[in-house]
This record gives structure tokens, sequence and C-alpha cells, in this order.
């Protein structure tokens, strides 16, 4: 199984603009704060009271909105949560996905310099749950 791709901020964009979707596996209050547009929320964790708890349902979410062909850039905070996510839907039989590395807000290197992330480098920003890319909406497709 080959590892699929790590993509900055930019090639990512180039990406969305070309047909593909942005899958943000961020909790929903995360998603809500700010995205790219047009992004679905699939959150691979929940936010709670306790911490992050781990969404049993990501794959079956993911499965009933998205074909398996489906090209989809896969993004988090900061890469942890997208290269787990990838790694799922991989294993579920997804064949066209990348992971946006350092995510959202961007992540330090081995160096410990900064890879800014998508919000970090003046791409288009959408807020708020939109209808019918919400978490609650896209969980309603689920048999």
């Amino acid at each position: 199984m080959t590892q699929p791709r790590i993509v900055t901020p930019e090639e990512a964009k180039t990406l969305l603009d070309g047909g593909a979707r942005y899958l943000d596996v961020r909790s929903e209050p995360e998603f809500e704060a700010g995205h790219p547009p047009d992004a679905l929320n699939i959150p691979l964790q929940h936010a709670s009271v306790g911490g992050m708890v781990p969404n049993d349902d990501f794959v079956a979410v993911v499965e009933a909105n998205l074909p398996k062909d489906s090209a989809l850039v896969v993004g988090c905070k900061a890469g942890g949560r997208s290269r787990r996510a990838v790694e799922l839907l991989v294993a579920a039989g997804y064949t066209n996905l990348v992971d946006l590395g350092p995510g959202w807000d961007g992540k330090r290197d081995a160096f410990g310099r900064l890879q800014p992330g998508w919000s970090r480098q003046g791409l288009p920003v959408e807020t708020g749950l939109p209808e019918g890319r919400k978490y609650s909406d896209l969980a309603a497709k689920k048999a």
C-alpha cells in the first residue's frame, strides 16, 4: 500500500480548484471557527469535557458521503489527525487521497521551523456550520 502524498496549502488549493473535495477531520467547534470554502466536516475525534474522544463512525460517515475514488484533500489542525484519517481511509479502500501536512494552523518541522498551514497562508476561509457540509448533516446519511 502506497502512502498518500503530503501537500502544502498552496498545492491543496490547486487540487481543490481542480475539483478535489476538502475533508476536514477536526472537531465541530474547530471547523465552525474556520475552514476552507466548501469543506466537509467529518471529525476523526469529537471534543468532549474530558478532551478528545474517537469518532467510531468516522469511516462509515465518509463512506456514506463520498465514493471511494473521490479526489480528497484531508486536513486537520497540524497534521496528526489527518495522517491517521488517511491511514483509515486507505485501509477502507479510498484511492485518491492527499494529506494537507501542515494542516489548518501549521506545524514545526524537525528543525523547529514553522510550516504554515492553510489559515496562515492567506488562502480563502469560510466560518460557520454550512448546511449539507456540517457533521450532523453528513452523519445523517450513514445507514
